[in-house]
């Protein structure tokens, strides 16, 4: 049988991201024309490839564990191991043929985020963590911003626009005239920017589960926080926040005040 150890499990993430990550290149600015799903979000051939791939690798090495991805749903679930897979996050990027989508792979133990892997790989940066094991860039640790006031913070967020039709516009709006800088570099990317010390906040009114099971572990092993709106540390809630820890209660306050 397989080791399940944290090393043997975080190594495996990272050859999951890395192989679908190198697929997806593939068919990267080659002007894919992609197929909408049922809730008009687009998805590509790369997308359903990745996500295949990754699929035999784990039934290939662990046929006990469970599986959730975005595209193919979810096989063996009460399993004690689940990997949650996002075979491409920001397919819209990927689309436009812009580097910041991510091939995302998380791992829950006993409903647990245990482990993460994150491969950005048109920008060739890769992000691994475990539990109590920190999180690694590119080969070095990671670690978060020490920025603990928010007017010198950076905050982030997918699409700004996207708060009022979930109802966080005012949250947002009070958030963002409180920080020194505000930009859209979004999707995992954001989250990465947060675990890596180059923002701060990271903020997203509307996320699936797959969107956070890898990001749980790299931020919170960078030493950030990974919550929902109200700052509970979940990957369930449908919304997330990234923080660099030191500001999550001055995020927490302004977003109350909105």
């Amino acid at each position: 049988m397989a080791s399940e150890t944290l090393d043997a499990l975080r190594e495996f993430a990272a050859d999951l991201a890395w192989h679908a990550g190198r697929l997806t290149l593939r068919y990267f600015q080659i002007g894919l024309t992609p197929d909408l799903k049922d809730d008009q979000t687009p998805v590509t051939i790369a997308d359903r490839e990745a996500e295949r791939l990754m699929r035999r690798m784990i039934e290939e090495r662990y046929p006990h564990h469970s599986i959730l991805g975005e595209e193919e749903g979810e096989t063996r679930p009460g399993a004690s191991h689940r990997w949650i897979l996002d075979p491409i996050d920001g397919t819209k990027s990927f689309v436009q043929g812009v580097p910041l989508y991510g091939v995302l792979v998380g791992l829950e133990r006993d409903g647990e985020s245990v482990v993460g892997a994150v491969s950005f790989p048109a920008l060739g940066d890769f992000l691994t963590a475990a539990k109590g094991q920190g999180c690694q860039w590119n080969g070095r640790r990671a670690r978060v911003s020490p920025v603990s006031e928010l007017r010198q913070a950076t905050l982030l967020s997918s699409d700004a626009e996207s708060m009022a039709l979930y109802g966080r516009e005012s949250a947002y709006r009070c958030l963002a005239r409180s920080v020194r800088l505000v930009r859209t570099w979004g999707d995992a990317y954001g989250y990465s920017l947060v675990a890596t010390g180059r923002a701060e906040i990271m903020i997203d009114p509307v996320m699936s589960v797959w969107d956070c099971a890898a990001l749980f572990p790299i931020v919170t092993e960078a030493g950030g926080t990974f919550t929902d709106w109200n700052g509970v540390p979940t990957i369930h809630a449908g919304e997330a926040i990234g923080t660099n820890g030191v500001l999550l209660e001055q995020v927490l306050q302004a977003i109350r005040q909105g």
